[in-house]
């Protein structure tokens, strides 16, 4: 199914100052947690400012990532910049997990031999992340919509905002009941919840680097759309994979009918026109085949050949026995 852009438009000069609002926001909120929990002695609050601290760096990766993705493509990046944010966003969550491991490690410690904590200290900067994490979801709420990438910040504020509640929550029962053991037991769960968004969404950016194909098309409909185009005989070594954020590609060889060599250009504005109007895909590249001297027993998803590799295989087997 094509993909939906239908979404609120943000001017990008205005979209870059909530950026910029959010990012000093979370960096204050950082700063203020780190010397709170150090003073105060609790890991509960060091393990939210650190995941404060990632929601910061991935609106800094975030607003470089716009400024860059702007520039136009040149003779070095011929397919343009916007990939810079895929690469940033890998590196800020394998940071995320070495993170979320030390967490775990010194609230295993701190379980162990559980250090005295100032409770007031502790709700006090909690409720304060707690309006912080609310603010810079609202900021990013109108341009989650059209961007996955702002997306992700917009739900981890959310998360950000849950756990300043489950910290604020840990500094009131150690005022009331003095249970210390309950501020590295939420330390824990803060660096599992860390350690589970990590892992879940850096399956997206490795799949875009890998030359993934995009996980909301259905290639195989794209592929029957491409053969049910008048003239089309098959369709072989088809590559879809995708560019940039909103953005896929396809290139692939066609297998021309031979009543249809003629009329090469219809075809291809036919097919680059169901690939536009039913996917989505605005960049295809299309190599042309008669099919009399088309590529046989041609792989549907790369440049090899079936029969080739059967014969490879056989060959492999025949020695090794």
């Amino acid at each position: 199914m094509p993909h939906d852009h239908g979404h609120a438009h943000i001017e990008p000069d205005s979209g870059d100052r909530r950026v910029a609002i959010a990012i000093w926001a979370n960096g204050l909120l950082t700063v203020a947690q780190i010397v709170g929990g150090i003073f105060s002695g609790s890991l509960a609050l060091i393990a939210d400012a650190l995941h404060n601290f990632s929601d910061m760096a991935s609106l800094v990766i975030a607003f470089a990532a716009r400024k860059i993705a702007r520039r136009p493509a040149d003779e070095r990046m011929t397919f343009g910049y916007g990939r810079v944010e895929i690469v940033a966003a890998l590196i800020n969550y394998t940071t995320l997990i070495v993170i979320g491991f030390y967490l775990i490690y010194e609230g295993g410690m701190r379980m162990i031999d559980p250090p005295e904590v100032m409770g007031w200290t502790v709700v006090i900067l909690g409720g304060i992340a707690l309006v912080v994490d609310t603010l810079t979801a609202m900021l990013t709420y109108s341009m989650q919509k059209g961007s996955v990438n702002i997306r992700a910040l917009f739900l981890h504020n959310l998360s950000d905002a849950l756990a300043s509640v489950a910290v604020i929550v840990a500094g009131s029962m150690i005022i009331l009941y003095d249970m210390r053991l309950v501020d590295p037991t939420i330390t824990i769960g803060i660096a599992i919840y860390i350690l589970y968004l990590s892992f879940t969404e850096m399956g997206g950016p490795i799949r875009t680097l890998m030359l993934g194909s995009p996980p909301d098309i259905d290639n195989e409909a794209v592929v029957e759309a491409m053969r049910k185009v008048e003239g089309v005989a098959d369709v072989h070594h088809v590559h879809l994979w995708q560019m940039q954020e909103h953005e896929a590609a396809l290139d692939c060889h066609v297998v021309v009918a031979a009543e249809g060599w003629s009329k090469i250009e219809e075809i291809k504005s036919a097919i680059k026109k169901r690939l536009k109007e039913e996917f989505g895909i605005s960049h295809s590249s299309l190599e042309f085949e008669h099919e009399d001297r088309a590529h046989q027993n041609a792989d549907l998803y790369c440049h090899g050949n079936a029969s080739e590799k059967e014969k490879t295989n056989v060959q492999g087997n025949a020695d090794r026995a």
